[in-house]
C-alpha cells in the first residue's frame, strides 16, 4: 500500500475528521435499517449488515489499537474470533457462511462497540500525532471502510430481494428525463504507457494490488462511449442469448445450464413486463440506464453477441487517465443507489467511466511485474485473492465518492452477480 507519508500533526487532524466522517457515514448507510434487516445473511458472499458494522470495527481494534495503544485493553475478547474475515495471521475466524447466525452480540452492542473503538482511536490520534506507521494504518482502515460501505449496500440489497413483499432500502425512485443515446467508438493509438498508481495523478493513496507503475503495450483499440444499457441487453435475451452456447465461454454455458439461467440477477418477466428488484424497491427496468449485476461470464457473452469484446485493464486503465473531465459521476453519496442513464453523450470522450456500473474487464486478477504484498497480516488484503478472478474497473453506484480512482482494480470471481456490475464495449483497430 502506498499510503500517505505526511505525519504533521495539522494532516493528522484532517485524518482524524476524515476518521469522524467515514465512521458518520457507515452509520448513516446503516440507519434505515431495522435491527432485524442487519441480521440476515441471504448468501455465503454476502454478510449481515451488523457484521459488516462490527468487522470495520474489529480492523481498527485488531490492526491500529493493539499496537499502539498504551494499555490496551479488548472490548470484548470473543470478538477477535467474532469479526475476524479472513486474516489467517490473525488467529482463527467465525466462519463466513455462518456470519447470519451471530445473533449475539445485538446491533445496539455493536453500535456501542463502534463507538467505544472510535472514541479510543480519536485519543490516539491526538497523542500521536506524529506517528506515520499510525497513520498509514489508519488511512488503510478508511479505506477499508469505504469497501464496506459498498458491500453493505450491495449485500442488503441482495438479502431484502428475497422478502415477498418488495421491501425498499430507499423509497425514492431517481428516474430522469435523459433520453437513450447512441452508442458512439473512441479510437486509441497503440503504444508502450505507464500503468499502475501514480502519486501525482492518483492522490496519496493507493493498494498495494495497484503498484508498482510499469510499463505495458496496447495495441490500437476502441472504447464505447457508455456502458450497455438494459434495453440493449433486454435485445440479446429476446435473440435466445441465454440458449446459444456458441456465444458462451465453457464455464459460463455450464453455469448458465446448471442454474436455468435467462436473465441477470433481480430480474423477473411478469404480464410481458421486465421488473427487477433494486435498493428502491421492486420496479419496471429503465432501458436507457447501465445493465447491472452482471457476471463476467454474462458481459463477455454480450459483447461477443454484438461483435466485439471486453477492454483488457490496461485499455480501460489507459482510456480513464485521458478522460478531460470526470462527468457527472454517480456515487453513492448522491442517493441514487442505482445506475442511471447516460448525461454526457453528446461529450467528445467516453461517458461514466467513474461510477453508475463496475465495468468487467477481460483481465485475470493477477499481481503487476515487481509486486510485493506487504509483510505481516495486512500483507494479506489483496496478494493472497490473485487466482480465478477477473478484474473490474471505475466504481459504482454504491461506491462512495473520492474512493475510486484510474489505477483502481476491484476483482471478483467470473460468476458474481450481486455486485452492480455492468460491461463498455471495446475492439481492436486494424
Amino acid at each position: 500500500m502506498n499510503l500517505s507519508s505526511r505525519s504533521a500533526p495539522a494532516f493528522t487532524i484532517l485524518l482524524a475528521q476524515s476518521f469522524a466522517d467515514i465512521r458518520a457515514a457507515t452509520l448513516r448507510l446503516a440507519a434505515p435499517l431495522t435491527a432485524e434487516d442487519c441480521q440476515v445473511q441471504a448468501m455465503p458472499d454476502a454478510s449481515p449488515t451488523k457484521w459488516h458494522l462490527a468487522h470495520i470495527t474489529w480492523f481498527f481494534e485488531t490492526f491500529i489499537l493493539e499496537r499502539f495503544e498504551p494499555t490496551f485493553k479488548p472490548f470484548d475478547a470473543a470478538y477477535r474470533v467474532l469479526f475476524n474475515s479472513y486474516y489467517q495471521g490473525v488467529g482463527e475466524m467465525h466462519p463466513r457462511a455462518q456470519r447470519g447466525l451471530i445473533t449475539r452480540p445485538t446491533l445496539a452492542e455493536v453500535i456501542r462497540y463502534r463507538a467505544d473503538v472510535d472514541a479510543r482511536m480519536q485519543r490516539l490520534l491526538a497523542a500521536r500525532a506524529d506517528d506515520p506507521a499510525l497513520i498509514e494504518l489508519t488511512t488503510l482502515g478508511l479505506h477499508h471502510e469505504q469497501q464496506h460501505q459498498e458491500l453493505l449496500l450491495t449485500d442488503i440489497k441482495h438479502a431484502l430481494s428475497f422478502n415477498p413483499t418488495h421491501a425498499a432500502y430507499a423509497k425514492r425512485w431517481p428516474m430522469t428525463s435523459v433520453q437513450t443515446q447512441p452508442l458512439r467508438w473512441f479510437g486509441y493509438e497503440a503504444g508502450l504507457i505507464e500503468h499502475g498508481f501514480d502519486a501525482s495523478l492518483d492522490g496519496a493513496f493507493c493498494f498495494d494490488n495497484e503498484t508498482p507503475r510499469h510499463r505495458a503495450y496496447t495495441a490500437p483499440f476502441e472504447l464505447a462511449s457508455r456502458p450497455v444499457s438494459y434495453g440493449e441487453y433486454l435485445a440479446f435475451i429476446a435473440d435466445a442469448g441465454y440458449r446459444r452456447p456458441e456465444l458462451w465461454l465453457g464455464m459460463g454455458w455450464d453455469w448458465v445450464r446448471s442454474g436455468q439461467r435467462c436473465a441477470p440477477l433481480y430480474w423477473r418477466e411478469a404480464g410481458g413486463r421486465w421488473m427487477h428488484h433494486t435498493l428502491q424497491g421492486h420496479i419496471e427496468i429503465d432501458p436507457r440506464t447501465p445493465a447491472c449485476h452482471l457476471s463476467y461470464f454474462e458481459a463477455d457473452a454480450y459483447a461477443r453477441w454484438v461483435g466485439a469484446r471486453l477492454p483488457t485493464e490496461v485499455e480501460w486503465e489507459y482510456a480513464a487517465r485521458r478522460l478531460r473531465t470526470p462527468g457527472h459521476a454517480n456515487f453513492a453519496d448522491r442517493g441514487a443507489f442505482h445506475p442511471l442513464p447516460c448525461e454526457d453523450a453528446a461529450s467528445d470522450e467516453p461517458a461514466q467511466i467513474f461510477g453508475d456500473v463496475w465495468e468487467w474487464t477481460q483481465s485475470s486478477y493477477g499481481a503487476y511485474p515487481g509486486y510485493l504484498p506487504l509483510p505481516g497480516a495486512v500483507g494479506e488484503y489483496n496478494g493472497k485473492f490473485m487466482c480465478n478472478q477477473y478484474v473490474l474497473r471505475g466504481g459504482s453506484c454504491a461506491t462512495p465518492a473520492g474512493h475510486v480512482r484510474a489505477s483502481y482494480r476491484n476483482f471478483f470471481s467470473p460468476d458474481a452477480q450481486w455486485q452492480f456490475s455492468g460491461l463498455r464495449l471495446a475492439r481492436d483497430l486494424a
